[in-house]
This record gives C-alpha cells, sequence and structure tokens, in this order.
C-alpha cells in the first residue's frame, strides 16, 4: 500500500510505503470506527429525547471522529466493519447490546443521560490510551486526537452534572 504522494515544496513528492497495519491495529482501527459511531448514535437519540444542546455537539463531534477513523482504515486498505449506519446495528454485539443498554438507561432521566455520556467517554479514552501502544505516528496522532476531544467531551458532560445539580 502506499501513500498518495503530492506536490511538495521542491516539486512532486514520492510515494511513501506503508508499513501493514499488524492484526492488533486492525483490531483496534475497526473498533474505534465502530465505538464512535456508538457514541454518535447515543448521543443522538439522548438529544432528540431531552432536546439537550450539549449532546447535539458532542454528537458532531463524534461523527467527525468516526469518519477520521473511517479515513485511516482506507488508507490501510481494512475492511470497515459498520455495514449499516442505522442506529444501534453494530458488527459487534457487544457494542450493539450497549447501545440498548444506553439508551435505556439515558431515558430515565436527564442527569441519567448525562452520567451515560460520562460513562461514554472514559470508556473511550480507556481504549484510547490501550490503543496508543500502535509504533505507527500516523495512528497515534489519530488517536491523541480523538483522546483530546474526548477529556472535552468528558469536561463538558461533568460540568453540566454540576449545573444540574446545583439546581436541585
Amino acid at each position: 500500500t502506499f501513500a498518495q504522494g503530492g506536490p511538495g515544496p521542491r516539486g512532486p513528492v514520492n510515494p511513501i510505503a506503508l508499513e501493514p497495519a499488524t492484526a492488533e491495529e486492525i483490531q483496534w482501527m475497526t473498533f474505534m470506527r465502530e465505538e464512535e459511531k456508538l457514541a454518535r448514535d447515543v448521543y443522538r437519540f439522548l438529544a432528540e429525547k431531552w432536546n439537550f444542546s450539549v449532546f447535539t455537539r458532542i454528537a458532531d463531534s463524534e461523527q467527525q471522529h468516526y469518519t477520521v477513523i473511517g479515513t485511516q482504515l482506507k488508507k490501510y486498505n481494512i475492511a470497515d466493519p459498520v455495514v449499516s449506519d442505522e442506529a444501534g446495528v453494530y458488527a459487534d454485539q457487544r457494542l450493539a447490546s450497549m447501545y440498548a443498554e444506553l439508551t435505556t438507561e439515558g431515558s430515565l432521566s436527564l442527569k441519567d443521560a448525562i452520567e451515560v455520556g460520562v460513562m461514554i467517554e472514559k470508556q473511550d479514552i480507556a481504549d484510547l490510551e490501550t490503543a496508543l501502544a500502535t509504533k505507527k505516528l500516523d495512528l497515534k496522532r489519530v488517536y491523541n486526537n480523538l483522546m483530546t476531544a474526548s477529556f472535552s467531551h468528558l469536561d463538558s458532560f461533568e460540568y453540566s452534572l454540576e449545573i444540574l445539580d446545583s439546581l436541585n
């Protein structure tokens, strides 16, 4: 597989040979693709249920993360595990079960919904920390960027909980 070469400051750049992804890197990229979809799907559901703008904004961010991981899958010529963009549909059945559990729990109250967001982001951060074991700098950069965003999302949810608690 070759990365696309393009014009550089001194003329055309020769294609750079990409080292194929390891089995573990493939596993993490395909899992992260669906995990980002799960987060997006749950947040869209919760935004619809509670009309709470934090969910809408973070769902939009998760869509970008989902797209970025999709780009990495294409770059490394890895089959995309996402066969349907329908909410709650995942190749990994554990994620399908999680979607059902998280949307049920998030439907109980706005506080429960925000706590679901906290839980998703903490799990995402833990998974990204493990995925960062890769030696590929491009994947490290992507995962670090996703982790930075997840910390920001976590802060938003935790702040929302503080505001909600102060109103009671």
